[in-house]
């Protein structure tokens, strides 16, 4: 196992963000990937017993760690899970610097003990947890952000979990994306000594879990004469507005449990999920005049029941 790890101070982590996430082990044949074969520490089930010392731990450097912390705007607010967490040091700094909660999941029991540790050391153990624990199985529902450094099979494999949490959870990744999920920003950062592959850069990957608005949703009040019917690949909306005969194509994009949609002859919307409606809290035009009205999800296949 790489021991880079263990000559980084609790003293340098503080002075220095350092990132320090846990990657899954993967082997990339060079003609298949364009990318050199590249060990990364092992984020398995624990049923695996040895597989974690067969390669090594891959460190990630200070300006990844930072800017996934920034990417995410960690605030005092947040609670940040750290999923395959190593020895700890992305929870320690968002703690430390941004006064955030934080829940560390790692496989390996001396790195949970070193980041018990570091956190102590660091002032920051009431507000950090670290857990011997499968990524898996790890119940994120608490967390407000999650970050990770996993190989795409594993982003994958995570994906309908992480899609499934609250609308406006954020989520970052170090290097590797969640496949057609696009995100909603990517920063390149240059990073010299990095030891996977050949390119000497990161990439730095953020999503917001969009709230669910696929359907039928029928206008109340003022909004009695409209429609929306809506159709959503993740962040990506489109659709119909219809007033009586007359319709109008709707695109849009999700941030979170927001919906703000592009210009149309009538005007844009910015429209919030609320439970089983979504209400009207802004744009321009003539239908966001409107405001603080609300469209209802359908009970049958038009709104005549509505």
């Amino acid at each position: 196992m790489n021991k880079r790890a263990d000559s980084i101070t609790t003293a340098s982590l503080l002075g220095h963000p350092a990132g320090s996430l846990t990657a899954v082990a993967a082997l990339f044949v060079a003609a298949v990937s364009g990318l050199g074969v590249g060990h990364a520490r092992a984020q398995v089930p624990a049923a695996q017993p040895g597989y974690v010392e067969e390669v090594p731990f891959i460190v990630s450097p200070d300006n990844v760690t930072l800017e996934m912390l920034r990417i995410a705007s960690v605030g005092p607010k947040d609670h940040v899970i750290d999923l395959g967490s190593g020895d700890g040091r992305i929870v320690t700094t968002a703690a430390k610097r941004f006064g955030a909660t934080g829940l560390g999941v790692e496989i390996d029991p001396a790195l949970v003990e070193k980041s018990r540790k570091i956190a102590a050391e660091a002032g920051v153990a009431n507000r950090t947890e670290f857990r011997i624990q499968d990524l898996f199985t790890t119940d994120l529902s608490k967390a407000t952000v999650i970050t990770m450094y996993l190989l795409p099979e594993f982003n994958m494999r995570l994906r309908p979990a992480i899609l499934a949490l609250k609308p406006g959870t954020r989520i970052v990744s170090h290097d590797w994306d969640m496949g057609d999920w696009k995100p909603d920003q990517t920063t390149v950062l240059s990073v010299p000594d990095k030891q996977v592959g050949r390119e000497k850069s990161s990439k730095v990957h953020f999503w917001t879990v969009p709230a669910q608005v696929a359907g039928l949703w029928c206008g109340a009040g003022p909004l009695g004469s409209y429609s929306l019917r809506l159709t959503q690949k993740y962040q990506e909306v489109t659709g119909t507005l219809q007033r009586r005969e007359r319709q109008w194509p709707i695109t849009g994009r999700m941030q979170g449990p927001t919906l703000a949609t592009d210009e149309t002859p009538v005007g844009s919307l910015v429209l919030e999920r609320d439970g089983q409606a979504l209400r009207l809290s802004g744009g321009k035009g003539t239908v966001a005049l409107a405001k603080g009205t609300s469209f209802t999800a359908a009970k049958g296949s038009d709104c005549s029941k509505a």
